[in-house]
């Protein structure tokens, strides 16, 4: 299974539009995910790249577009999202032709896991 194809498979519901402009997308990556093995042996986490992805497809699923990333502006990795965890990606999305950025938040619970801003670009 492709990294594309995982984090789609962890997908839990529909996007949610937020009253503040923001859109939340779910995941859940279950503890017997390929994923998890070797990153890291005794203490599995999902790996950063996880976290840049996931944000990539939840602006994917809310613009209802292919997209490309064209530069990662931020990736900041605050706490390790583990196993069985849901990620909710509160996602705003602008657009100035022919980019997209994409600021999203990546909470588990009320925790804050990360911070991505992706530059994106639509992928014919």
């Amino acid at each position: 299974m492709s990294l594309r194809e995982c984090i789609i498979a962890a997908r839990t519901a529909a996007p949610l539009a937020n009253a503040d402009g923001t859109t939340t997308v779910e995941f859940c990556f279950r503890a017997d995910e390929p994923v998890f093995a070797g990153h890291f042996p005794g203490r599995p986490m999902l790996p950063g790249i996880f976290q840049l992805e996931m944000t990539r497809v939840a602006a994917e699923v809310t613009l209802g577009c292919a997209l490309a990333i064209s530069e990662v502006t931020r990736a900041k990795f605050i706490s390790p999202v583990q196993p069985d965890e849901t990620v909710r990606v509160k996602l705003k999305c602008s657009e100035t032709p022919p980019a997209i950025r994409a600021h999203a938040t990546l909470l588990v619970a009320e925790r804050k896991a990360g911070e991505v801003i992706l530059q994106l670009e639509r992928n014919p």
